[in-house]
């Protein structure tokens, strides 16, 4: 039911409108009424109605500066004025500010009622235009969210210019331009189900953390299965630093709400330059590889590990080494769930905490790289690998002449080990995204049909289903979803003579009205003009 509040300094004329009309009855609610414009703003501001009438000569306040709040404010708020013949001119200002419709006085309450109708006719056709983008805007979330992760990557890796950049993240709606900004890469999970994605913990830190984002001003990216990246901004180095302490305080404070929910963060250093982004990122990274060799939820800071602040200032001797504490679980626990690229952070951070003089014994070098070996080769072999994919070490190589060379080697045998694990998965994920395409290929009629529906049929987290599936086809699920419908939609607009109502019901749209929206942003040209021959460019933004 629509609200209509009333402004009229003459209480005659006020109550004639209010009474001679039953505003119930025409299915609208009369929520309040004031004698002039100052008394009425507040009001209006409390009852927020979506026609405003009002007088435009007025004490105090009259009808146009009443207007111009209300405009400034509620822009939402459609508003009629009523004027006398001699004041046309008011009337035509009154338009500019954005006034739906002027009527002169006297008015009847039939004449008004009609203009009110009409008006309110305008105002669910603009309401329900809303609403259709604001569904698009939920379903192509996911797409917003890919573009994003990838205008992330251009920003970390420099392989866009400034301008470039720029443009991406104002299409994003989001402001990259800043004095100075830093880095820092989260990740949270549960203590006790480790690849659990999908906890209803997890989900409702995700909300509070969003929140948490836009009440701090920072960008978010989204990282997949490994956490996410923040950039904070700031307008100096000092103001930056404030800035980063403040946000990881508030949110240290929520997660340690959720004692069985694990997190680790690493923050990068503070740079003054767009395109320096890459250097806050790799400190971030470095900071962020210790997740694999501690057990505890911290944030560690690059900047405050560099100075020292995390190491164990004990002197270091091989005959003091206890080779249970090299714990190879560390390296087993990254080739499970760490990514490629992560690795030469991992290995330098897993020998940075044996101590700067270990790796300097020819013994406990030869030690530790054949540790490595045959950790690397025993997983390996647990993923039915033979040891014969992996190059051994040969005590007279290079391979155990220095400890950049050693080092060297362990990178490489990790990252080959994680090709393969990531082959066999991709080739297991294969079946998973068959099976999501037979889904949907048989049910794509069912407008309930979504990621968090097909993520359960396939028991897999609705964050870990995208990723894969976008891995496996190239296109979010959403947007292959759509594409499917809509060639559905066209098959069915050139073969058979059934109303543009009944296919969008049929490929699984009961809206008409948002078929008919999201047709002419994918396809170009509407449903009509499509079945009469024409064709158009889709717009996938």
């Amino acid at each position: 039911m629509l609200k209509v509040f009333l402004v009229e300094d003459e209480f005659v004329v006020r109550e004639g409108i209010k009474k001679n009309i039953d505003w119930t009855l025409h299915g609208y609610e009369f929520c309040g009424e004031a004698s002039d414009g100052e008394l009425a703003f507040p009001m209006i501001q409390k009852q927020k109605p979506d026609i405003v009438i009002t007088d435009i000569r007025m004490p105090f306040m009259d009808g146009l500066e009443l207007s111009r709040l209300i405009k400034k404010e509620m822009p939402w708020i459609e508003i009629i004025i009523l004027t006398g013949h001699q004041e046309f001119e008011y009337a035509k200002e009154g338009i500019k500010i954005g006034v739906a419709q002027y009527l002169s006085k006297p008015i009847s309450g039939e004449e008004l009622l009609r203009e009110v109708d009409a008006l309110a006719s305008k105002i669910e056709e603009k309401r329900q235009e809303r609403e259709i983008k604001e569904q698009y805007m939920r379903e192509m979330e996911e797409n917003l969210l890919k573009e994003k992760k990838e205008l992330f990557g251009y920003l970390v890796t420099g392989s866009k210019s400034v301008p470039e950049l720029l443009e991406l993240g104002d299409k994003l709606g989001m402001d990259l331009s800043a004095m100075w900004y830093s880095i820092v890469l989260m990740k949270t999970q549960s203590m006790y189900h480790a690849h659990d994605e999908y906890s209803n913990s997890l989900i409702e830190i995700e909300d509070r953390l969003k929140q948490l984002d836009m009440k701090m001003n920072v960008l978010s990216f989204d990282r997949n299965l490994e956490g996410k990246a923040i950039i904070i901004k700031g307008d100096s180095e000092e103001e930056l630093k404030q800035i980063q302490t403040d946000y990881l305080q508030q949110m240290e404070d929520i997660l340690k709400e959720y004692k069985q929910v694990r997190y680790f963060g690493g923050v990068g250093i503070p740079v003054n330059r767009l395109r320096e982004l890459s250097t806050s990122f790799e400190r971030a990274s470095h900071a962020f590889a210790h997740r694999y060799l501690v057990a505890d939820s911290c944030i560690l800071n690059s900047e405050e590990m560099e100075q020292g602040f995390y190491v164990n200032h004990e002197n270091f001797s091989i005959h003091d080494v206890n080779t249970k504490q090299m714990d190879r679980n560390k390296i087993k626990e990254f080739l499970k769930l760490g990514d490629r690229a992560e690795v030469i952070y991992f290995v330098e951070e897993f020998f940075k905490d044996l101590g700067s003089s270990a790796m300097k014994s020819n013994i406990f070098r030869q030690y530790i790289v054949m540790d490595a070996y045959f950790c690397v080769v025993d997983f390996l072999e647990g993923l039915q690998f033979q040891s014969s994919e992996i190059e051994a070490p040969d005590a007279q190589s290079f391979v155990l002449q220095s400890q950049e060379s050693a080092m060297h080697y362990i990178v490489q045998i990790m990252q080959k080990a994680i090709e393969l694990r990531d082959k066999t998965a991709s080739n297991r994920y294969g079946d998973i995204v068959d099976e999501v395409i037979r889904y949907i290929e048989e049910n794509y009629a069912e407008e309930e049909l979504c990621l968090n529906l097909l993520a359960s049929h396939v028991n897999f987290s609705p964050n870990h289903l995208s990723m894969i599936f976008s891995q496996q086809t190239g296109q979010t699920f959403i947007k292959y979803l759509t594409d499917f419908r809509m060639n559905k939609a066209k098959e069915l607009l050139r073969c058979t003579g059934k109303r543009s109502s009944v296919i969008a019901t049929e490929v699984g749209y009961k809206d008409s009205h948002y078929f008919s929206y999201l047709f002419k942003k994918t396809q170009g040209v509407t449903p009509t003009q499509y079945r009469g021959g024409k064709s158009g460019e889709g717009d996938e933004s």
